[in-house]
């Protein structure tokens, strides 16, 4: 898909009125518009990782919401003949609040027993989760290390450790 077909997607249902009015400014800056929709995200080790806002190659509601359908798909597929469950933690990241939400939105609307945890909590104590909770898999919306403008999407297997 091209960078122009990308962008002429978001500009219209079922990407908000707020996404558009941002895709839109963006287009101010022609080298920012690029950078942010040229490429998707991708999965690499352990998750996934990047600057926040409008786009394909940005974290954003939108971009985490097809990771996690993309995820939820994988873990049907894996475990048929059980009830799913996730545990999700998020850090003091601007948005991992409501990125979690996001993401436990949509693994509720496949049919999942979510746990979402409801305060802030080092990814230590997902991974703990995981296990005590003897879930399917764990999320961690953090960023770790990186600068402030970036957040990311940690994923974890049913052992608590990070997939990879």
């Amino acid at each position: 898909m091209t960078t122009e077909k990308r962008i002429g997607e978001w500009l219209q249902a079922p990407f908000d009125q707020e996404t558009q009015k941002a895709v839109l400014e963006l287009k101010k800056d022609p080298q920012k518009l690029e950078d942010a929709f040229y490429t998707s995200l991708k999965f690499g080790t352990g998750g996934m990782r990047g600057i926040m806002g409008v786009g394909t190659n940005r974290i954003n509601k939108y971009t985490l919401g097809k990771s996690t359908q993309g995820l939820s798909h994988f873990l049907k597929e894996k475990y048929p003949e059980e009830q799913i469950k996730v545990v999700i933690a998020y850090d003091c990241r601007h948005q991992s609040k409501s990125l979690a939400k996001v993401v436990a939105d949509v693994f509720t609307a496949n049919g999942f027993s979510c746990y979402l945890f409801s305060d802030l909590r080092p990814t230590p104590e997902l991974s703990f989760a995981v296990r005590h909770l003897d879930a399917h898999c764990g999320i961690v919306l953090t960023a770790s290390h990186n600068p402030p403008q970036y957040n990311g999407y940690k994923v974890y297997g049913k052992d608590g450790g990070q997939l990879v």
